[in-house]
Parts: structure tokens; C-alpha cells; sequence
């Protein structure tokens, strides 16, 4: 009977402890799965946050490129002794062969990529953001800034310069005053500034259609962390 009693009592005891035991275990689980939530949600805020600066960023380039595309337009009246506004020489001959850079705000995605990227629970997100740095966001500054075809200072003012500059009338000061018409430019000339110009415009709009696909993929990508995030609270 006393060896019953004391079989009872381990019993308890050994219960007591792997409840304890198992219940210590859960709760530190459920604190590190709280403290990764909490850093999960943290993390997804910042690459939020520099989503945004990105999509300002994409929109200054954008504007960029459109007034690269206006400046086609512009030299193309030009060279075909067209009405043009003589007032806006300046600003087209500058913005004609600019070139941008892709400023990329990756300090969140960098950040959850040191913890791990599984800290991100939602698979569709994790891709989501995944695929966007990795592969959007370096295709487009690839583009950018060392894809050939679009260094338009590098291919294209040179010639155009050498061309278009005997043309031009100087201030005192240096600044370019006027234009004087009509261009005194052989038909060979002329025909190699038209090639140019329709290059340009055409990888102008061609990077243009990229950064409209970027802008909506920013989009959705900030919809979706801004709901991952709210699910969490």
C-alpha cells in the first residue's frame, strides 16, 4: 500500500515537472516567436519607408527621361526647320543627352536579409520583396548606368555638339544667347543627328515603359507589407 502511495506521488511529481518543463519551453517559443514578429514587423516598416524614397527617386528619373523624349521632339523641328520655341534652347540642349542614376534604398532588405529572409512568414511577400531587390531593382540600374545603349552624354553629345555648337551665339559671359537660322549643317550631318535623335527617343521611352512597371510592382509590394503589417498588431 505504501509503495502505492509512493508511485502516486512520483507520478505527480514527474508530471508536475514535464508540465513544467513543457510549458517553460512553450512560453519561451512564444517569446521568440513574438520577438520575431515584433522584428519582422520592424523590418517590413523600414522597407516600406524606403519604398517610398524609391518611388520619389523613380519619379525624378521618369521626369528626366520625358524631357529627354520632349528634347527629341524639339532638335527634330529643329534640324527640319520646323516652328520651335527658341526660348526653351537651353533646357533642351541639356536635357537632350542626360543621363540618370538609379538611387536604390536598400537598408531594410539588407537588414532582413542578415536576420534571415524566413523571418518573413508570408511566402507571396518574402517573394514579393525578394524578387524586387535581387532582380527589378538590378535590372534597372544595370540599365542605368551600364547598359551601352543608354549613355546618351557618352554616345551621342559629342557628335551632336560638333554639329550643332557652329550654330550658336555666346553673352559676354559665355552663356549660349541664340540660335542662328537656318542651320548651316551638310544633308549627310543632318541626316546622322535625325539617327540620333530617333535612338535616343526610342530607349528613352524604352527605359520609360520599365520604370512605369517598376512604379506598379512598388506599388502592390507596399499595399501588401502594409497589410502583412497590420495582420500582425
Amino acid at each position: 500500500m505504501k509503495q502505492k502511495r509512493n508511485w502516486k506521488k512520483y507520478a505527480m511529481e514527474f508530471i508536475s515537472i514535464f508540465v513544467a518543463v513543457i510549458s517553460a519551453f512553450a512560453l519561451n517559443n512564444w517569446n521568440e516567436n513574438r520577438r520575431d514578429e515584433k522584428a519582422a514587423t520592424k523590418i517590413l516598416t523600414e522597407i516600406s519607408n524606403g519604398l517610398q524614397k524609391d518611388l520619389n527617386d523613380i519619379k525624378i528619373n521618369i521626369g528626366g527621361h520625358k524631357e529627354g523624349v520632349h528634347s527629341c521632339k524639339y532638335w527634330r523641328k529643329v534640324l527640319l526647320n520646323k516652328n520651335f520655341t527658341p526660348d526653351s534652347l537651353n533646357q533642351y540642349y541639356l536635357a537632350l543627352t542626360r543621363d540618370f542614376f538609379s538611387v536604390q534604398n536598400k537598408s531594410g532588405y539588407e537588414t532582413l536579409k542578415s536576420r534571415g529572409l524566413e523571418l518573413i512568414k508570408n511566402d507571396s511577400l518574402r517573394f514579393r520583396i525578394i524578387s524586387l531587390y535581387e532582380y527589378d531593382y538590378q535590372s534597372l540600374k544595370t540599365m542605368e548606368e551600364n547598359y551601352f545603349e543608354m549613355q546618351f552624354q557618352e554616345n551621342y553629345f559629342k557628335d551632336f555638339n560638333r554639329v550643332i555648337a557652329p550654330n550658336f551665339e555666346f553673352d559676354n559671359r559665355g552663356n549660349i544667347k541664340k540660335m542662328n537660322l537656318p542651320l548651316k549643317i551638310s544633308k549627310k550631318e543632318k541626316k546622322i543627328l535625325m539617327a540620333y535623335l530617333w535612338k535616343i527617343q526610342l530607349n528613352r521611352n524604352f527605359i520609360l515603359y520599365y520604370y512605369a512597371d517598376m512604379e506598379k510592382k512598388i506599388q502592390i509590394l507596399t499595399q501588401n507589407i502594409k497589410k502583412e503589417i497590420e495582420n500582425e498588431s
